[in-house]
């Protein structure tokens, strides 16, 4: 089964009303973790607004991420297995992204190998994975592709996995990469904003 056709199988699983976070694990199983955290990914890609997910999603990615990087069982704690979602915008937002993934997917074959396999690149994509979550929980989501970019990261990293697709993996990399650069870049023009309007308010404070 391709992963768009297990992502169309959990859409037509979601609940009518709300689902929770528990549900989607059951629905994956508890083996298919980096699936889990390539579908919480998703909604990120669209513009269907789920208020309050980039906290929770990333948070249970970031786990998800850590426990591949320890090498041990992902754990998730019961505050975030019980957040409850709209599932009818969960599933828009699913369905848009199982587009994207379908046309990732074709282009996804085994290769690179040293960068999938292995007891250190395994840490060390888990790693990363942790890093992309932790930027995905960032608050910066009123400034354009602060979620996208992480998200872009995370998939690559999750479709490398679970596709052994090294060169996936290092797409990820490189999207990691970019949104450090660019979380920098919105810091940097942050801070010379803010003390552009101090010196203008206190110029003798300045």
């Amino acid at each position: 089964m391709s992963l768009r056709d297990k992502l169309h199988q959990l859409i037509q699983q979601l609940p009518e009303d709300r689902v929770s976070v528990q549900s989607i694990v059951d629905s994956l199983g508890r083996e298919a973790f980096v699936f889990l955290a390539l579908v919480l990914t998703l909604p990120f890609l669209v513009p269907v607004s789920i208020p309050g997910i980039s906290t929770v999603f990333g948070a249970v990615i970031a786990l998800i991420g850590a426990s591949i990087m320890l090498n041990r069982d992902p754990w998730l704690p019961q505050r975030y297995l019980k957040r409850e979602f709209s599932s009818v915008r969960l599933r828009q937002a699913l369905a848009k992204g199982a587009d994207w993934l379908h046309r990732l997917e074709k282009f996804s074959q085994p290769r690179w190998h040293s960068l999938v396999t292995g007891h250190w690149m395994i840490r060390v994509n888990g790693f990363m994975i942790l890093v992309a979550a932790l930027l995905l929980m960032a608050p910066f989501g009123f400034v354009p592709f602060t979620n996208t970019l992480p998200g872009i990261a995370i998939i690559f990293l999750c479709l490398g996995l679970l596709q052994n697709d090294g060169r996936s993996i290092a797409l990820g990399y490189v999207a990691n990469l970019l949104t450090v650069v660019y979380f920098g870049l919105i810091l940097g023009l942050g801070a010379t904003a803010v003390s552009a309007g101090l010196q203008h308010i206190a110029p003798w404070s300045l």
